[in-house]
Order: structure tokens, then C-alpha cells, then sequence
């Protein structure tokens, strides 16, 4: 592979808002340079190492992720509480406690049905799924082979982008869950997300009272 492409891997990788995979860098390159190019995926997974070796060596605050079967920049863990207090502070993207309950459940346990689901909950989770079905962080995968035959629920790519992994397994093991559980950052962003939560509640509460006077008026 000729040195030139090193950048060029490099800026298309950067320039990318989603995870790029592998093989749409080759066919970027070979649609502009010709079929010919002697470039593979395997090339390209070989200069990612390199570039993260080089970023390493240099102390850089940023690193190549590959999520998601994709590549993406991504800020160093180190800072990742810092950056994450940005990311709570994006209403739009946070997920309410029950909408990380129900995720979690169903990455678990995928693939799963409602019945199934609303048995471990203890609720109706109709709103939770029509919820994560819109943000496209789950899915419908088929039917399940049991009476009424219900729907089946799995996660999608867009969750393991949401949550920075690159496959399922990716996901802590309840042993790393539980110590994840008692990390003070963790137990302060628990916290902001609950009083959030909280929060949301009493404004949606105040705008019926709102309304219901206005009807009565």
C-alpha cells in the first residue's frame, strides 16, 4: 500500500460523523483512484494500529475507536468524565432511567418479547418501546414460536454507537456491572440523570394542571 494512503485513511476516518467500516475506506479510494489500488481491509486496520501508535507516542488527548464494526475518533477514556458532562447536558440525546432499564434488559436477554420484558420490569413498557423504536436503538427481529406469537425485540448498531462498543459482547459482565455500580462518577451521573428524570416529570405535571385549568376557564 503506498504511504500516501496513511493520511488519506486517516482523513477519511475523521471526516466521518458515523463509524466507517473498512471496506467503504478501500471503496472510497478505489473509486477515486482506480480499481487497480493495491489496498485491502486488512490494510486498513494495519495503518488505524499505526496511527493510534503514533497518537499514543505523541500524547494525544484522541484515539481511532472501532465501533460498532466501524472506525471513529474518539476522546481517551481518561477524559471521558469531562466529556460526558457535555453529553448530559444534550437532553435531546439522554435516556430517561426507564428507557437505560429497558435497553439494558433487552441487551441482555435479547432477542426478547414484550410479555417477557413487562415481566421483569413490573410495568406496561408500551410508550419505553415505542420510544426506543424511534431512536432506532432497538429493533424488530421476527416473531417469537409461543402463543399469540409476539414480537421479538434485539438492539441495532445505532445502540452499540450510542454506547461507544464495537459488538454485544462488548458488554460488561455483571462482575464489572457491580463495580461499575459503586464508582463514584458513576453514582453523581446516576444521580443528575434521576434528578432529571425528576424534574421532567414535574414540568410535564404543571403543564396538564395548566391545561386542565384553561379548559375549565
Amino acid at each position: 500500500m503506498d504511504s500516501i494512503y496513511k493520511s488519506v485513511i486517516e482523513s477519511l476516518i475523521f471526516a466521518s460523523d458515523e463509524p466507517i467500516k473498512a471496506l467503504e475506506i478501500v471503496n472510497a479510494i478505489k473509486e477515486i483512484d482506480g480499481s487497480d489500488v493495491d489496498i485491502n481491509k486488512k490494510d486498513i486496520d494495519e495503518t488505524v494500529n499505526e496511527l493510534n501508535t503514533k497518537y499514543s507516542s505523541n500524547d494525544a488527548s484522541f484515539h481511532i475507536l472501532k465501533i460498532a464494526d466501524g472506525f471513529i475518533f474518539g476522546t481517551k477514556t481518561n477524559h471521558a468524565k469531562y466529556v460526558g458532562y457535555l453529553s448530559t447536558e444534550k437532553s435531546k440525546r439522554r435516556l430517561s432511567s426507564a428507557a437505560l432499564e429497558t435497553l439494558a434488559i433487552i441487551a441482555y436477554k435479547q432477542p426478547m418479547t414484550k410479555p417477557e420484558l413487562e415481566t421483569i420490569r413490573g410495568v406496561n413498557s408500551d410508550y419505553i418501546l415505542n420510544n426506543l423504536l424511534e431512536k432506532n436503538l432497538i429493533t424488530i427481529k421476527g416473531r417469537a414460536e409461543t402463543i399469540g406469537r409476539p414480537l421479538l425485540y434485539v438492539t441495532t448498531d445505532d445502540f452499540l454507537k450510542y454506547f461507544g462498543l464495537n459488538t454485544i459482547s462488548d458488554l460488561p459482565k455483571p462482575r464489572e456491572i457491580e463495580e461499575i455500580m459503586k464508582d463514584e462518577d458513576f453514582l453523581e451521573q446516576r444521580r443528575k440523570i434521576m434528578m432529571n428524570d425528576l424534574e421532567e416529570d414535574m414540568e410535564k405535571e404543571n403543564k396538564v394542571e395548566a391545561e386542565n385549568e384553561n379548559k375549565t376557564e
